[in-house]
């Protein structure tokens, strides 16, 4: 009982700090309505990673990364991460080292405020319209085609199950494929118990793990490589090491 009222009360805490800040990096966000891509996005990258990095202190979140060694220079990546909360997104995508955009639900985009910063980082899909996904897809390759990472959570949602991951869809492997892209899997630990999907208004301070993994090359099978990523990110949840 005791702990839960201390989780409402920092989450109380948690939204002030996070409206607040949010308010403050809005303008920044409207001026950058007038870059052309993949500018905005990369300057976008910038502004995230310095607010979240400010923000997350804040709420007592520490994140240990590890395995950014793994970003050669001058290439980019598909990468696929396991996605448990809604901490993930700011986790994610401000601790890979360089540019890169998510894909993510169109229903978000339309929050005001918090819309406009949310679209600027993300490839938008309404996942019940065969167009917009088809629409998505060609997006997702200008992205790496412009030289951005695309970070993509092949559950295609949040996992709320007991298990470590859910059942990977092939998409992220099909892009990869196709661009001819390498794939890093990352393992994310720890978010489902700060920000905990069926807990209203709940956080708690805590440690986040991150860890990236070599690259994948993608070869010329989409399945196949689908397989033998979860194989090692599964393999990776039960290792002693992690």
């Amino acid at each position: 009982m005791l702990k839960s009222v201390a989780a409402r009360i920092w989450a109380i805490w948690g939204l002030t700090v996070f409206l607040t800040s949010l308010f403050l990096v809005f303008p920044l966000f409207l001026l950058l309505g007038l870059l052309k891509e993949p500018s905005r996005s990369r300057i976008a990258f910038r502004i995230f990673r310095i607010w979240m990095r400010c923000v997350l202190p804040l709420l007592g979140i520490h994140i240990r990364t590890r395995g950014t060694k793994h970003f050669e220079g001058g290439r980019n990546y598909v990468v696929v991460c396991n996605h448990r909360s809604f901490m993930d997104i700011p986790v994610t995508t401000t601790r890979i080292p360089g540019p890169n955009k998510t894909i993510a639900k169109i229903e978000m985009a339309r929050i005001p405020v918090f819309g406009t910063i949310y679209r600027t980082g993300s490839v938008l899909v309404d996942r019940k319209d065969a167009g917009s996904r088809a629409e998505s897809y060609q997006q997702m390759k200008k992205v790496l085609s412009s030289g951005l990472h695309m970070l993509i959570y092949p559950e295609g949602t949040r996992n709320n199950s007991d298990q470590p991951l859910g059942k990977f869809h092939s998409g992220a492997f099909k892009l990869a494929v196709e661009t001819k892209t390498a794939v890093i899997p990352a393992i994310l630990k720890g978010t489902d118990k700060i920000l905990p999907n069926r807990k209203f208004l709940y956080l708690l301070p805590g440690t986040i793990s991150f860890d990236l993994l070599p690259p994948i090359e993608p070869g010329e099978n989409a399945e196949a490589l689908k397989d033998r990523i979860e194989k090692i990110m599964r393999e990776r949840f039960t290792s002693a090491d992690n």
